[in-house]
């Protein structure tokens, strides 16, 4: 099957879901086994019992398949802002990779119509909070499955708004179908909210990771700072992976450099430690980073629901009620990665601070008159309240548990706050990271005609050709959008790659 990764999520899961079309023999084969169960006379938790606190009530054999058409009616409970369609896309796509795995045992009526709904973009409408990580994804999961029995909204095509699901369903031919024993347990146990945003975060901070060297580059020479931190030999002597690859970045950006030429004789003995301390603290990031980043592979490519298929073959009881829905895992991984990410948002803005202070020749707050002109004193407001919502943000949600179920689920992950926060801590440190090289591009004009190194030259050129230097105060809020757009495009980082090769 399918084996997953951030690096080529979106192509692993588009191979995943095809495969699943052509070839649902596991899936078929998990479900045999439920069908055999139904049929022994033992119990079996949520397939003919009741759920979590009502785990011991067995269910009549003519009343299952409304047990599960109310197991979603009463835990679509959800709350608050819609998850972005983006995400919710992902939710999807992962439940039914994690179902194709053949260890949930759902039937292959609701295997089929999920398939449906992802190859016709039917995406659900999901409200953001609900979810105490600790029986996977609850509510969240509950909403994403509503369409399947006509209930609830999905997202229109242009993604600005719902609809009804039934309509949407309609317009493709579809109708509502009826859920199987186990059906419904099997959509809604599991991570694949927690999953989802994890992996949707995590795939574009590989990409941050990389602008972050390249802006501090651009920082580093707008400053007249020196080279000498990111001596190979530095990082030799402590060889954590993350500061090895940030200072390589850097050396390959400073080549043929003639604004380091001009001061190499300039007699400062240290920068500050925004510039000299670049590939320790970019590095941990890194390596924080892409610990997290295994986490949420494992994780993509696991089983979470409950109970869990195997075959009879392979040991005995052959149904097993288990706890690989509980979020821990990824709940630790999200409070991580979010300090990570906050982190280089913390560094930048440090950057961006001491580019205004009127060092080493470069205009106070970077522009020639200011009184009449407040230069670029706001924006470096604007990314200090960023990285201060960051600092509360990045409490970590994973220390914090409260019991459900009337005691039966009496610890959980709180998984799903760590996960939604963290797509904000995301947005804030792009924000952060555009002013930086707002600032940054600004500072290096005063430098001219001396020509950067290669790669911060061409970085300071894709800036220049969308946002143009400033020496009267204008509407920065409008530059800072167009530099957003850069980095969520990441057009430096291609711009750059085209003309070096690739960076770390």
């Amino acid at each position: 099957m399918e084996s997953l990764s951030i690096a080529h999520l979106y192509d692993d899961l588009r191979r995943s879901l095809e495969a699943l079309r052509a070839d649902p023999s596991r899936v078929q084969a998990s479900r045999a086994i439920v069908e055999a169960a139904l049929d022994d006379g033992e119990a079996y938790y949520g397939i003919n019992t009741g759920f979590g606190a009502l785990a011991q009530q067995r269910v009549p054999r003519g009343d299952l398949e409304h047990l599960q058409r109310n197991l979603l009616l009463s835990h679509a409970v959800g709350v608050g802002d819609l998850v972005p369609k983006a995400i919710t896309r992902l939710m999807l796509h992962l439940k039914i990779h994690a179902l194709g795995r053949g260890t949930s045992g759902v039937s292959m009526t609701t295997f089929a119509r999920l398939l449906d709904l992802a190859e016709h973009d039917l995406i659900s409408a999901v409200p953001s909070r609900g979810s105490v990580g600790a029986s996977g994804d609850l509510a969240p999961l509950a909403h994403l499955a509503l369409p399947l029995i006509g209930l609830g909204d999905v997202w229109t095509d242009d993604g600005t708004g719902t609809r009804p699901a039934k309509a949407a369903l309609a317009e493709h031919g579809l109708d509502p179908i009826t859920l199987h024993p186990k059906d419904g347990l099997a959509l809604i146990n599991g991570t694949q909210l927690m999953a989802a945003y994890g992996a949707y975060v995590l795939e574009r901070a590989r990409r941050l990771v990389t602008l972050a060297d390249v802006l501090a580059t651009m920082s580093l020479e707008a400053l007249q700072g020196s080279a000498r931190p990111f001596d190979r030999r530095v990082q030799q002597v402590r060889p954590h992976p993350g500061p090895a690859k940030v200072a390589e970045n850097v050396r390959r950006l400073l080549v043929d450099s003639e604004i380091l030429e001009s001061h190499r004789h300039c007699g400062k003995v240290q920068d500050p430690y925004c510039l000299r301390c670049v590939p320790q603290v970019h590095g941990a990031s890194r390596d924080a980073l892409a610990h997290t980043e295994q986490v949420v592979e494992t994780e993509i490519n696991s089983v979470t629901d409950n109970p869990l298929v195997f075959d009879p073959e392979s040991g005995d009881p052959h149904i097993i009620s288990g706890g690989n829905f509980h979020g821990q895992p990824l709940a630790l991984a999200m409070d991580y990665a979010a300090i990570a990410l906050a982190e280089l948002a913390s560094i930048s803005e440090r950057r961006t601070y001491l580019l205004l202070g009127g060092h080493d020749g470069l205009p106070t707050l970077l522009m020639r008159e200011t009184g009449i002109n407040s230069g670029f004193m706001i924006p470096q407001y604007t990314a200090a309240a960023l990285v201060s919502e960051n600092k509360i943000l990045c409490h970590p949600a994973s220390v914090d548990s409260i019991p459900t179920s009337l005691g039966q689920e009496d610890h959980v992950s709180m998984g799903s706050l760590g996960a939604t926060k963290l797509l904000d801590v995301l947005h804030n440190v792009e924000r952060v990271l555009a002013i930086e090289m707002l600032t940054a591009a600004q500072a290096l004009d005063y430098r001219l005609p001396l020509r950067p190194g290669r790669g911060v030259e061409v970085a300071h050129r894709r800036v220049r050709d969308h946002v143009p230097h400033r020496e009267e105060d204008a509407a920065f809020a409008e530059d800072i959008d167009r530099c957003l757009t850069l980095v969520c495009e990441a057009a430096l980082q291609t711009a750059v790659t085209d003309a070096l090769g690739a960076l770390h």
